[in-house]
């Protein structure tokens, strides 16, 4: 069933998975080069990584192409949304409103699921090789997710990287950083506090302003006397530009203070200080946001595009409409790994709703390849909302739209609401159920 943006807001309430599956409930003791599990004569789907985009492909692959296979490969024990979970750092949603299974939904839609460490993939062959044993696919969809890109500041300094790692998380992958970041907010005693953006294109782009937002509202809240300094290498603030100025000027002018045009030069991890191109600035702890790349599985897969010098975009290059690969076409990339589009916009937001798109649309094109049938573009849409402020609860948001032209390019229109206030907090919390919804549950 697809839904408008209008269901969307009258979506139900969010339905909580705890249920155990057999599954994946024994570990596997097989060797690595040994094959994880046998044909069962039907076609096979391998989806690799469990995100918002491959828990969507898996579920809608079932109801589009019930004849095929699913298997779902991720190391990660359950799954962790990182929409929303700015919000948690300071207790609007708990931890169970973020964590589901991977085994109940995988039970209940009838796909397989493996947690398990994928170690490559052999396109040749195709096989995903992982750490329990090889899988054979027919069709492959990778949701990579992303990666810090660290080289870009430190080069091959693993002392460097390893500290910024360990003290300056940002929590843009879920782990265990979240708990870190949350503590760090909490513990923060007072001082300048920076956090750097990554230039875009990055995960969820509107988000390290709500992040500032929530931020600056505990300080302000528990009376800590804390600057926070925000490092924004864009020349303003994007998107929802007015929508987090007017936040920053009306609810956090003592606390907040976004300098554009602050690309990082140079970053000193050790002595507490980073060069951009708009000034230096020491601190007293921070928030180091990397640039942003395609997930490693992207690049164990030798998906990564090249720029016409020859260089790694750093992003998978798939064909804009479909999703797969020119030469490789049974091979698909969903989520935020996916490289550049259009030449009129550059990316997708990446955002949690995109990738839920995106698996919707690749199960269609899949379940049309299985029949023989040529795929046809599937027009996708992204929905943000912002929490700016706790006390009362506040949002803003944003809404992409997109068509294709005359030209037979993808068109991108945007619609910032900058205008905050509680129906938006609402309208969000009803967004994220449907989500969790359309992935999770039956």
């Amino acid at each position: 069933m697809n839904f408008t943006r209008r269901d969307l807001l009258k979506a139900g309430a969010f339905a909580s998975v705890t249920a155990a599956s057999p599954l994946a409930a024994q570990p596997l003791l097989v060797s690595p080069a040994s094959s994880l599990m046998p044909r069962s004569g039907k076609r096979r789907v391998v989806i690799a990584g469990g995100g918002w985009g491959g828990m969507t492909a898996a579920r809608h692959l079932r109801e589009k192409a019930p004849d095929l296979e699913v298997v779902m490969l991720e190391r990660n024990p359950v799954f962790w949304s990182c929409p929303l979970s700015n919000k948690w750092l300071i207790d609007v949603v708990d931890t169970n409103f973020l964590v589901h299974s991977y085994m109940a939904p995988a039970r209940r839609h009838g796909y397989t699921f493996v947690q398990t460490e994928i170690t490559g993939i052999d396109r040749g062959k195709k096989q995903v090789h992982t750490a329990q044993g090889y899988v054979d696919y027919d069709w492959l969809v990778l949701a990579p997710g992303i990666r810090y890109a660290f080289e870009a500041w430190f080069g091959n300094d693993r002392k460097a990287i390893d500290h910024t790692r360990t003290n300056f998380p940002t929590a843009y992958i879920p782990s265990a950083e979240h708990a870190l970041v949350k503590q760090k907010i909490r513990s923060f005693k007072g001082g300048t506090f920076v956090m750097t953006l990554p230039p875009p294109p990055h995960r969820c782009p509107p988000s390290p302003y709500e992040r500032a937002c929530l931020m600056a509202w505990w300080w302000k809240t528990h009376k800590i006397p804390a600057k926070l300094v925000i490092l924004d290498p864009k020349p303003r603030i994007a998107p929802i530009t007015v929508g987090f100025r007017e936040a920053f000027e009306d609810l956090y002018k003592d606390i907040v203070t976004h300098v554009p045009n602050a690309g990082v030069k140079e970053v000193d991890p050790f002595n507490k200080v980073i060069k951009t191109t708009a000034g230096d600035f020491k601190f007293d702890d921070a928030l180091l946001m990397t640039p942003h790349q395609a997930g490693d599985l992207a690049w164990k897969a030798g998906v990564i595009g090249k720029n016409p010098k020859g260089q790694d975009t750093g992003w998978a290059a798939v064909d804009p409409q479909l999703y797969n690969l020119k030469d490789d076409p049974q091979l698909f990339v969903i989520g935020d790994a996916v490289g550049a589009v259009s030449p009129h916009f550059g990316h997708y937001p990446k955002s949690g709703h995109v990738a839920n798109r995106q698996a919707k649309a690749v199960a269609v094109h899949i379940a049309d390849q299985a029949k023989g049938n040529a795929p046809k573009p599937v027009i996708i849409d992204n929905l943000c909302y912002m929490l700016v402020n706790n006390s009362p609860r506040e949002a803003i948001s944003v809404q992409f739209d997109y068509k294709i032209g005359p030209d037979g390019l993808l068109h991108q229109s945007q619609i910032d609401d900058n205008d905050r206030r509680a129906e938006l907090w609402e309208s969000d919390l009803r967004w994220v159920a449907y989500m969790f919804e359309d992935f999770a549950a039956g």
